[in-house]
């Protein structure tokens, strides 16, 4: 029987040592959905997925892919992406591509055949018997984007998946995600990117201190906060006035000097 949720997160606690990390969290990611986990750094946003993943064993609660703990042999189709990137640099773009396709259940020419459609549609072509170690950081950042998608998964987990990339790859990257949502795919994603994340998701997680500080539609966060957007929202709860107002005023001194050395050069 397939439920509503493709996950649920009950309750979770994350302690390490003496330090709590994640304070009973409860959220669902709805199957078809695009969900928004936000929060700045070391809100734990990332031992959240990795004990979703099963990588760390949760201190209290339970963290649930398709109603039971992740497994890695079990019958669910996850495409993940983490913070952290991990390619056999010494290897060859297409050997690499090839050989995840594999692991993940693909016969070798059909990963074959995916690898080199995927590397023309990201501009890559060309580019197959390469190493990976020659490849510019972005352009291995769209190597492992291609190999997260292999094998058709019904769930990506996307951790900062526009990390490195300039505005022309990020769009190409935001509308290949918007593509595999129309055919089907939930995509739970980690973003600082908040046009990103207005822009494609359905609803939102903004965790703060190992809690949920909002959780709801994009649409229902907004209105809580007198339309404003999410970006606004995020600095609204995570931003320290002080150090913000520091930060623009710095950069108005930079831009008042500038102005005044193109005076000083006419």
């Amino acid at each position: 029987m397939t439920t509503k949720n493709i996950i649920e997160v009950k309750n979770f606690a994350m302690r390490f040592g003496n330090k709590t990390v994640i304070r009973d969290l409860s959220f669902e990611v709805h199957r078809g959905e695009t969900f928004g986990f936000l929060g700045s750094n070391g809100s734990g946003k990332t031992t959240t997925l990795r004990a979703l993943l099963g990588i760390y064993e949760p201190t209290h609660g339970e963290l649930l892919i398709n109603n039971q703990p992740y497994d890695v042999a079990g019958k669910t189709r996850i495409g993940y992406l983490p913070e952290e990137r991990g390619l056999y640099k010494k290897e060859s773009v297409i050997d690499t591509m090839v050989y995840f396709g594999q692991l993940k259940g693909m016969l070798r020419d059909d990963a074959y055949q995916f690898a080199l459609e995927y590397l023309a549609k990201v501009g890559l072509t060309g580019y197959q018997q390469m190493r990976l170690d020659k490849l510019s950081g972005g352009q291995q950042q769209k190597v492992q984007l291609g190999i997260t998608i292999m094998g058709d998964p019904e769930l990506l987990i996307l951790d900062e998946p526009t990390k490195g990339f300039d505005p022309v790859n990020r769009r190409l990257l935001m509308d290949m995600i918007a593509d595999l949502r129309k055919r089907g795919a939930t995509i739970m994603m980690v973003s600082h990117q908040m046009d990103e994340i207005e822009r494609l998701c359905d609803r939102v997680l903004l965790l703060k201190d190992g809690a949920a500080k909002e959780y709801g539609t994009v649409a229902a966060v907004r209105k809580k906060y007198d339309g404003a957007h999410i970006e606004e929202i995020f600095i609204q709860i995570y931003g320290d006035t002080d150090e913000i107002g520091e930060r623009f005023s710095l950069n108005e001194m930079k831009s008042s000097d500038k102005r005044n050395r193109r005076k000083g050069n006419k």
